[in-house]
């Protein structure tokens, strides 16, 4: 039997976006609504959680994200409670994005769950892959963090500022740094 493209794309193999019917209206419907989103009146508060809430896969009691906030397809998007994004988030959710309670994100950040091959002939036919990620509970993400395809956060985390989250950062520690890389623990 042959795989969809978005049954590839949940599988983390290689699939194409580019030309899916089902993947690109999924991600237009997604477009349209975060477009909405980040240019309803800000004293809107019922309607732009509605309107979060009609995004996200999951989410729990107790949740902020400030406009602008981008994502891919939402449906992978799982909040826990006690989540605060500032403003700015971007989260590439071909692949599920899971995170615990008591996140706490800085402003221009990136969760990146999608990537492009190194082999110069499949990324030129537009083929990606989706790794999943995961942020455990009470993590702080410093401002300007990019966390790369594949990644899980332990609890107890710091991020800081600037860093890019390329590996995996266990639990109880203060990770910093391009690659980002564990300094302390606790």
């Amino acid at each position: 039997m042959m795989l969809s493209e978005k049954e590839k794309m949940l599988k983390g193999i290689l699939y194409d976006a580019n030309y899916d019917k089902t993947l690109i209206g999924e991600r237009n419907r997604c477009k349209i609504l975060c477009c909405k989103y980040n240019n309803m009146p800000y004293e809107n508060i019922d309607e732009r959680y509605s309107i979060l809430k009609s995004i996200l896969g999951s989410y729990k009691d107790s949740f902020v994200i400030e406009p602008s906030f981008w994502c891919d397809y939402g449906y992978n998007i799982h909040l826990g409670n006690n989540f605060y994004s500032n403003h700015n988030l971007v989260i590439l959710d071909a692949a599920g994005v899971i995170i615990g309670d008591n996140v706490f994100i800085a402003p221009n950040c990136g969760i990146y769950t999608a990537g492009h091959p190194l082999n110069v002939d499949d990324r030129n036919k537009g083929l990606e892959y989706a790794k999943p990620i995961k942020i455990g509970n009470n993590v702080w993400i410093g401002a300007n963090v990019a966390i790369l395809p594949g990644v899980t956060i332990g609890d107890n985390v710091t991020i800081g500022a600037g860093s890019i989250v390329n590996k995996d950062i266990p639990s109880n520690t203060l990770a910093v740094g391009n690659p980002c890389k564990v300094i302390r623990n606790f």
